[in-house]
């Protein structure tokens, strides 16, 4: 096998994983070198205020709701995330009896609703021997939090970046 089937060969092996690359929901943005540079992070935002205490119920100030970090989930955390959303598409089963269970909100981190209007999920944690800290809770209306430390803060996601 000569020198040039080889180059057709890698040519034709790079064009194919660049294929299925783009399949999978990957982007990618040629800087100004023509190198390619991974854009993939997924969208993430803080949980809209809640009102200052006094306004409505014992809601905390909107301080208590920033997000975890920067706001963002590491590529390790997505994957979390994803794997937990398709199995609840799929309708499971679900890894844990709580899973789908009425999440209370009683720290009111997240926009006050009536009882039962928020449904928590495990997110896997690696390395740990149990449910671990990462959960996601998602509302009626399709609202989604990611928290990566047992509800002490939230990152308002949305669900689409993920699937």
């Amino acid at each position: 096998m000569g020198r040039r089937a080889l180059t057709r060969g890698g040519t034709a092996a790079a064009l194919a994983l660049l294929a299925l690359y783009a399949l999978l929901g990957g982007d990618l943005d040629l800087g100004d070198e023509g190198t390619a540079t991974q854009t993939t992070t997924p969208t993430v935002s803080a949980p809209p205020p809640a009102p200052e205490s006094g306004e409505q119920g014992d809601q905390p100030a909107a301080s208590q709701q920033e997000p975890a970090g920067d706001g963002r989930v590491s590529d390790e955390e997505a994957a979390g995330i994803a794997a937990t959303l398709a199995l609840i598409d799929s309708g499971g089963p679900l890894p844990y009896d709580q899973d789908g269970s009425t999440f209370q909100n009683r720290e009111g981190r997240l926009p006050q609703q009536p009882e039962g209007h928020y449904r928590e999920y495990t997110v896997e944690t690696p390395g740990s021997d149990d449910r671990g800290a990462r959960r996601l809770v998602i509302g009626e209306s399709g609202e989604t939090y990611y928290t990566r430390d047992h509800y002490d803060s939230f990152i308002e996601i949305d669900p689409e970046d993920f699937r």
